[in-house]
């Protein structure tokens, strides 16, 4: 017997503990991709926006010492220098443009191919081993994981990037302007005494940022809070209007619209009190930003004015320390004037890397998931089914059924019928998605097996893409299809195999059972598990269908849960499943009495 190999994390960072927080998973979604399959290509590109941003400084710079040249031109009426500094601002000005719109290319680049490894890396873990089923009754922080995926890994990677480059750019501005700023600055006295400061704009521009950082940290605090919980609020509305949408007919048959108008009121207005919550908290930051950017450009030339009067520097000079003064403060306040970025950018990432962790707790708990608490599906090499000492629970632990064996052979026809909990769990449980409880359950070997669910999944697409579904629509004939067709009862659809319909709404339920059924006689599996996906049939019909099943199907095993306890010559055991609270458990007869009591 070979067990069923658990699901792995192979994009799983090293070391990465479960639930870190706030810069640990960054690291853990940014250093997973730094090391992914493609590194070497991921590296080149993040290397070539280092080496652009140091490009777009360097240009800086330049346009710094153009700008001293140009007021020392200026003031002494030089027209023959001016000519001259023209030309060069044409070639600064070209060289900017084309390291500017390089640099969006690459940085755009980056921007898409980690939202892509993250996307895909995430969708491997959720759309497989049944996950997108198992979360549901995982604890955690994973909710709306659809929009986790598809927005803030988008906000994520987009602002993460665009924030690392502006960083970046602070840095290498902050370490060139310092220089510059202590070139240019000179010495000046401390008002009132004897005592030199050289460098003194540079204290002023630490002096300066600093206090603007410290303000600006004690408003901009609640923002994080007000960002993140806007973000949540914003989600759940989403849902809530995706799942009125899905679920559009029975909302009008039943005349429901009242009802999701006011439960989508009530979302929007968690959506607007996440957003006066976040008004508040912005209204303060953007009120003091406001007064620090304004005072920004004045005030360095109000304390280099003295030294300019005093004639210890030209007009150039001056302009040029101002204009460093400005650079050095703004890269010092690049924490300030990123708060509401930063915040967006930790609130997507802390959703996007719980869901992430989750998703690893999941699969580390499935992967230790064949001991005593957790029902084990494995394959054997006997062409049997098996099942042995099964007991099943819910996820808050009451107890179905337990110490069930049951032996199908290969070939069989069985109904099984009884508590629904019981029968539909059991169902779930042979399909790898129920493990709460214990016990084992061997699939014989091959794993030919098609559980066909009461409501099929109809995905958008042509109809011959959802009849052939999950496979490739290309792997079958017309003629396969269409006989498939009809022997499910609805012939009618064959002249529609390439219609592309939202088939789902185009389809009652009974007729989507039906494609369900199809589906069956198209991939003509070995084992055949059906959940209550005939009992809307009326009772000629359902036979009707199990008889075209033994035809065309000879040699496959079928097992039908049903609600109707119908009993007729088609089956040749039935099984009646009760919970454990009624002492009746399993009940095998043989198909004479079935017909009997039929």
């Amino acid at each position: 017997m070979s067990a069923i190999p658990p699901p792995t994390a192979p994009h799983r960072p090293p070391g990465s503990a479960p639930h870190c927080t706030g810069g640990r998973r960054f690291l853990l979604l940014a250093g997973a991709y730094w090391n992914c399959g493609h590194k070497w290509q991921v590296r080149a590109t993040v290397l070539a926006m280092v080496l652009l941003t140091m490009a777009q400084v360097g240009l800086a710079i330049w346009i710094s010492y153009w700008h001293r040249d140009l007021f020392d031109a200026l003031e002494a009426r030089a027209l023959d220098d001016l000519v001259h500094l023209v030309a060069i601002f044409v070639l600064i000005f070209a060289l900017t443009m084309g390291v500017t719109a390089l640099h969006l290319h690459v940085k755009r680049r980056i921007q898409l191919d980690w939202r892509r490894w993250l996307t895909d890396l995430l969708l491997e873990h959720w759309l497989a081993h049944g996950h997108l089923y198992k979360l549901q009754f995982t604890s955690g922080e994973h909710d709306n994981p659809d929009g986790r995926i598809a927005e803030d890994i988008r906000i994520a990677t987009e602002v993460a990037v665009a924030l690392a480059h502006s960083l970046l750019f602070a840095v290498l501005i902050l370490g060139s302007f310092i220089d510059i700023l202590l070139s240019v600055s000179g010495t000046a006295l401390l008002p009132g005494t004897s005592i030199a400061v050289p460098g003194f704009m540079v204290l002023a521009a630490f002096a300066y940022a600093g206090a603007g950082a410290v303000l600006g940290l004690m408003l901009g605090r609640p923002l994080i809070r007000a960002t993140n919980r806007l973000q949540t609020v914003e989600a759940n509305l989403r849902f809530g209007l995706a799942r009125a949408r899905e679920h559009a007919e029975p909302i009008a048959l039943m005349h429901g619209e009242p009802h999701e108008r006011r439960e989508a009121a009530r979302l929007f207005d968690d959506v607007g009190r996440g957003w006066n919550r976040q008004t508040l908290a912005y209204l303060g930051i953007v009120s003091f930003s406001t007064g620090y950017g304004t005072l920004l450009p004045v005030f360095p030339i109000l304390i280099a004015a003295p030294q300019y009067i005093a004639g210890a520097m030209t007009l150039g000079v001056l302009m040029q320390a101002a204009q460093a003064f400005q650079r050095l403060t703004t890269a010092l306040s690049w924490p300030i004037d990123n708060l509401g970025e930063l915040a967006r950018c930790r609130a997507s990432v802390d959703r996007v890397a719980s869901l992430y962790e989750d998703m690893l707790a999941l699969e580390r708990k499935e992967a230790r998931g064949r001991g005593a608490r957790q029902i084990a599906v494995c394959t054997s090499p006997h062409p049997d089914l098996e099942v042995r000492k099964l007991r099943l629970q819910t996820p808050s632990g009451e107890v179905l059924l337990d110490d069930f064996d049951l032996r199908v052979r290969r070939g069989e026809r069985i109904l099984i019928c009884g508590d629904p909990a019981v029968t539909v769990t059991l169902f779930k449980a042979a399909a790898g998605l129920w493990p709460w409880g214990r016990g084992e359950i061997r699939l014989p070997v091959g794993r030919d097996l098609m559980f066909v669910p009461r409501q099929p999944f109809l995905p958008a697409g042509s109809l011959r893409m959802v009849l052939s579904y999950p496979q490739d629509a290309d792997l079958h004939t017309d003629a396969s299809l269409h006989r498939a067709l009809e022997c499910a009862g609805i012939a009618w659809l064959a002249p529609r195999l390439d219609a592309h319909e939202d088939w789902g709404r185009e389809l009652p339920l009974r007729m989507q059972q039906r494609l369900g059924l199809a589906r069956v006689f198209l991939h003509q599996p070995g084992w055949i598990f059906i959940e209550e996906a005939t009992d809307s049939l009326a009772p000629k019909e359902e036979l009707d269908t199990m008889e075209l099943l033994h035809h065309e199907l000879p040699s496959s095993t079928l097992l039908v849960i049903s609600r109707r306890a119908r009993q007729n010559h088609f089956f040749d055991r039935r099984l009646m499943l009760q919970r454990v609270r009624a002492p009746a458990a399993h009940d095998a007869q043989p198909a004479a009495d079935l017909s009997a009591e039929a």
